[in-house]
């Protein structure tokens, strides 16, 4: 089992994500002050999300899309890993190892995104590229 990793609070906050009863969209997790990986915060709106991303920081996402057509929708899920331009190279190394021990627990989604630039988490993106793994998309032509 990986020690850097708050082991209760990334999987309870992955698990409030997955839950189709739970309200939470999306979780992300970054580094305490001892380097530790924890939960930092969840919520449901998105753009709250997308606000938390910036330049000087190592942070690691999990999130729900909605996908589907009119007539079936599905959830899939994102695992994203940011690595801010103003990060040092040292830690922009460790990101390497350290991810792998983040998904040693979140371990189920469509897709990963590694990423500095927060146009590439814009929930349309996301939703596009969950769009394209998926498969074959059905629909009435509405």
């Amino acid at each position: 089992m990986p020690h850097n990793v708050d082991r209760e609070g990334v999987e309870n906050a992955y698990e409030n994500v997955r839950n189709d009863t739970s309200k939470e969209t999306w979780a992300l997790f970054g580094y305490s002050d001892n380097e530790q990986i924890v939960h930092l915060k969840s919520g449901v709106d998105y753009c709250d999300f997308l606000g938390a991303f910036a330049d000087d920081q190592r942070l690691y996402g999990f999130a729900r899309i909605e996908t589907g057509d009119e007539m079936s929708k599905r959830a899939k899920f994102v695992f994203i890993t940011w690595i801010g331009d103003n990060v040092s190279p040292l830690k922009k190394a460790k990101v390497s190892t350290d991810k792998g021990n983040v998904k040693h627990y979140i371990m189920n989604f469509a897709i990963e995104v590694l990423t500095s630039d927060v146009n590439d988490l814009k929930y349309e993106t996301l939703q596009s590229q969950v769009d394209k793994v998926g498969g074959a998309h059905y629909g009435t032509g509405k």
